[in-house]
């Protein structure tokens, strides 16, 4: 089956309210960046993630056809003014609990990685105009921070 683990056994019983991950984008986002950005931090999220963000890894249909697994918590796309994410950030980095992707704009900017890296090793934090975040972690704290948020329409 193209090399790829076979579909897992039921996964233990957990409360999906108990993590939640929000994307919070800048309001003045075209929706084709915005979608750029959210794939992006949602890419961060995967690869940083522990094995507790996902649900079953496989699922299966009732012809037999497999589908990937996605997150067994809610990801919410929400919009704030660019100030706004800046503050979040700040805050955001205050919580250890939480796991944060941001998406500076050296990122569409830039083409490859090196270049990236030398684009923010040469700006500092107070320059960096960010167009998106992602705040991961328990749904109390993440609240906190995004409950007050816009949803992305």
């Amino acid at each position: 089956m193209h090399g790829i683990e076979e579909p897992q056994s039921v996964d233990q019983p957990y409360d999906y309210r108990a993590n939640k991950a929000v994307v919070v984008l800048a309001s003045t986002l075209s929706a084709g960046v915005a979608l750029n950005v959210t794939g992006h931090l949602c890419a961060s999220l995967g690869a940083h993630a522990d094995r507790d963000l996902m649900g079953r890894r496989w699922l299966v249909d009732a012809s037999g056809v497999r589908h990937a697994g996605i997150s067994k918590y809610p990801v919410i796309a929400t919009k704030v003014k660019p100030a706004r994410l800046r503050r979040l950030l700040e805050e955001a980095r205050n919580e250890p609990s939480l796991f944060i992707a941001d998406y500076p704009q050296q990122m569409l900017d830039t083409g490859h990685d090196d270049d990236l890296a030398k684009a923010l090793e040469a700006t500092p934090e107070e320059s960096i105009s960010y167009l998106g975040a992602l705040i991961y972690g328990a749904t109390s704290a993440v609240d906190a921070l995004t409950g007050k948020f816009m949803l992305w329409t």
